[in-house]
């Protein structure tokens, strides 16, 4: 199933998409005098595979009835989950993006956080902050977390995960790279588009082995494949939980592959600029696309 969030009446409404466009699962549970299917996607999130069922027979049921369904470029989409917890990243997680930045492959996990400031949805503006001249892309697969866990096996791991979307990682690369802390160009406003769909771990199948790419502007610059994570995604969600309990709808960017502007060489670094379209798509996981803009 593809689940997303769209703008309705200055809240997030959740949407499900299919052939027949988005339903409003708002709409249709009043319509259709349905009282226990939830009516923001963290509450979905965390009610797990009952509440799957319970929107897919919703929608059979709301199939004939056209008021329901909207064109999706009709929508403001939001970010695919609107209030997680926690925002967990996972550096240098590919051997080829490590390999181009002259970085020595990590033993363990390399783990930093981004916070709810940096949430953006499909199509949103991103402002190019004043504060840097060095904004680069990372196409990443993202993990969303189902169910708590603590201490989890890497066996039991993809038993805890609800579905996967797409996500921009931007960077700034002179605020990161300016303390041995990477958080300050991390986490500026909007530097975390996601979605546009979250997709239940069961139309996904193996995350470890998903076509994954960045486009600039009509340009391929990162295409590779999840089977070249240093650290595959259940070992990474087995190694947060041995440290910290993930609860439902915590992020986990995953790492991205080779092909960043600061994996180039210096004179062929030429980092975001107003106007870029930045396009990440992943196997299965539809587009993600976003306009960088001049902050105001």
């Amino acid at each position: 199933m593809r689940l997303l969030t769209f703008r309705k009446e200055n809240t997030w409404a959740i949407g499900i998409k299919t052939e027949n466009g988005v339903l409003d699962v708002g709409r249709a549970t009043a319509l259709l005098s349905i009282t226990d299917i939830p009516q923001e996607i963290q509450e979905v999130i965390a009610g797990g595979q009952a509440v799957i069922d319970a929107l897919s027979s919703l929608s059979e049921a709301a199939l004939s009835i056209s008021d329901l369904w909207s064109d999706e470029s009709a929508l403001v989409i939001g970010p695919c989950v609107t209030a997680p917890s926690k925002i967990i990243c996972v550096g240098l997680n590919y051997r080829k993006h490590a390999e181009e930045t002259n970085s020595p492959i990590p033993l363990y996990p390399i783990l930093f956080n981004k916070f709810v400031n940096t949430l953006a949805g499909q199509g949103e503006p991103i402002p190019l902050p004043k504060v840097t001249k060095q904004v680069d892309y990372e196409a990443e697969l993202a993990i969303v977390i189902g169910k708590q866990c603590k201490y989890t096996p890497v066996s039991e791991a993809f038993d805890h995960v609800f579905g996967y979307c797409n996500v921009n990682d931007l960077s700034a690369r002179d605020l990161q790279m300016r303390t041995q802390q990477w958080l300050l160009g991390k986490s500026c406003d909007k530097f975390s588009p996601l979605g546009p769909y979250l997709v239940t771990a069961d139309e996904v199948g193996d995350p470890n082995n998903l076509e994954i790419k960045s486009i600039v502007n009509g340009e391929v610059r990162q295409h590779s494949n999840t089977s070249d994570m240093i650290f595959r995604c259940d070992e990474i969600v087995s190694y947060i939980s041995q440290h910290m309990t993930l609860v439902p709808g915590d992020i986990i960017l995953t790492g991205t592959p080779e092909g960043v502007v600061m994996g180039y060489p210096p004179e062929k670094q030429v980092y975001l600029r107003e106007g870029d379209v930045v396009t990440i798509e992943i196997e299965k996981l539809g587009s993600l696309t976003n306009r960088m803009i001049a902050e105001a």
